[in-house]
């Protein structure tokens, strides 16, 4: 077995990002994926902040009730297309309350390291313009029951939607196999471990944050 020397701190990982070769146009796109519930936004906020406040990109933005996963090329168009040229990114973020997409759209400039964080964020439409993935390692179940007690009863009609959409997403298009890094939440922070796409140079190892 393959072992790796530890990070050590999420400070540490930061640093292992802005090292990767840019992946799209000037910007290393890291996403963040993971069962709905597994803590991925939260991660990913604490990762920005590790990487001085790094723009955070939301799948929900461009997801809609109708199309839960069919927002790939929505987010290619708007967002992957314009960073790969280097140029500004414009997209008009979904209104989940509203059921329809903001009349102004949202400027996202290429940045060292840009984070993608949502449920199929490492799908193989999106893989190409990665420069890592990361895989929240939680459950399918302990993940869904997390997030279905943060959103509480009001939202149980959604997430009867929300369960068979994201099997059969997963089943189709599984993301975790192409991971670089596993991130386990523990009391102490997040331990981050080889992903199964992990190679040789990779030191993503357990850190706490």
């Amino acid at each position: 077995m393959r072992t790796y020397p530890p990070v050590g701190t999420l400070d540490a990982l930061a640093r292992r990002l802005c090292a990767l070769p840019p992946s799209c146009g000037p910007v290393r796109l890291v996403a963040v994926d993971g069962h709905a519930g597994s803590g991925k936004t939260t991660f990913t906020g604490r990762l920005a902040e590790a990487l001085g406040g790094a723009p955070v990109l939301h799948t929900d933005d461009f997801a809609t009730h109708e199309e839960l996963f069919g927002w790939a090329e929505r987010l290619r168009t708007q967002v992957l297309a314009p960073l790969a040229r280097g140029a500004a990114a414009r997209y008009a973020p979904y209104d989940w309350r509203e059921r329809r997409f903001a009349a102004t759209p949202r400027r996202l400039d290429p940045a060292p390291v840009v984070l993608l964080e949502g449920v199929g964020s490492g799908r193989r439409a999106v893989r190409p313009w990665l420069a890592r993935l990361l895989w929240m390692e939680l459950p399918d179940r302990d993940s869904w029951r997390r997030g279905q007690l943060r959103d509480g009863p009001g939202l149980s009609a959604f997430w009867d939607g929300w369960l068979p959409a994201e099997r059969a997403h997963f089943a189709d298009d599984p993301s975790r196999p192409y991971a670089g890094g596993l991130v386990l939440q523990r009391k102490e922070g997040y331990e981050v471990l080889p992903g199964p796409a992990a190679t040789d140079r990779d030191t993503l190892c357990p850190h706490t944050a």
